[in-house]
């Protein structure tokens, strides 16, 4: 398999993680976050799994990925169906994982050259 190394250098990678943050670029992360496959990781709204709408699955659509990898927190919960009308408009894949599958298979993804964004929830220690 031939490596893209100036393509994987020049996107976001999680060098770490734990069920409460997420380490990118040095970085750590202590709030739920939209890390795309590259440009600015931004913090998502303080979303937590019971306050979310479509407006927050809009705004990880608006990166324009082809696909979202949603990771519900420590535990796996799926989506409501409402919430996800932005990326199903789109034609953007949705994969739903806990936090930590998400961020393991976004790395992945990643090396693989696809654009993916992963939103990530991220919930305190407690």
């Amino acid at each position: 398999m031939k490596m893209q190394p100036d393509r994987i250098a020049a996107a976001n990678v999680i060098g770490g993680y734990n069920a409460s943050s997420v380490d990118i670029g040095g970085r750590s992360w202590e709030r739920s976050l939209l890390l795309p496959w590259a440009g600015e990781v931004q913090a998502w709204d303080d979303a937590a799994f019971e306050t979310l709408t479509a407006a927050h699955f809009e705004r990880a659509a608006a990166l324009g990925p082809e696909l979202l990898l949603f990771g519900s927190g420590r535990r796996l919960r799926f989506p409501r169906p409402e919430w996800l009308r932005p990326l199903i408009e789109r034609r953007i894949g949705i994969e739903t994982m806990d936090t930590r599958a998400a961020c393991r298979t976004y790395n992945l993804l990643v090396a693989e050259g696809r654009s993916v964004v992963a939103a990530l929830l991220l919930e305190p220690e407690g």
